[in-house]
């Protein structure tokens, strides 16, 4: 998978997820968080998260290579390996107690976040891997 966006987007998506997360608080401290709007902002919350998550995956690194686009698209494989299984766990949570009211609907954001971990460890896994076959010559 190619990176599409300047490398400036990796720091803002990492941005754009913090001010998603302390968005609500801030505005029920402010008082505009209503048990009426409630749902809007956590819907906007969730966008706002899934955007940040999307500039991360697809922005360019400052060493960018062939390499890096292998540990994206591993990550990416990672990713919907993990999503799966988080997803399969909390379908069983949800039978054995019974719950047949509550949906996940936060899936995607699920992937995306897990897919920018992976992403990340594998970046500086293969930073630490490049260091130590340097030192061994």
């Amino acid at each position: 998978m190619k990176a599409l966006l300047p490398v400036y987007c990796r720091p803002l998506g990492y941005f754009v997820i913090a001010l998603a997360l302390f968005l609500p608080f801030l505005m029920l401290m402010i008082g505009k968080m209503t048990d009426g709007n409630l749902l809007f902002y956590k819907e906007c919350s969730k966008l706002l998260m899934m955007l940040g998550a999307v500039m991360i995956l697809f922005a360019f690194t400052k060493n960018e290579s062939k390499e890096t686009e292998q540990i994206r698209n591993q990550a990416t494989r990672n990713a919907i390996f993990l999503t799966v299984l988080f997803i399969f766990g909390g379908m069983l949570y949800r039978v054995w107690k019974g719950d047949i009211m509550s949906v996940d609907t936060s899936s995607f954001l699920i992937f995306l976040i897990l897919n920018v971990l992976c992403l990340e460890f594998g970046i500086k896994k293969a930073t630490v891997d490049r260091l130590f076959k340097r030192d061994r010559r």
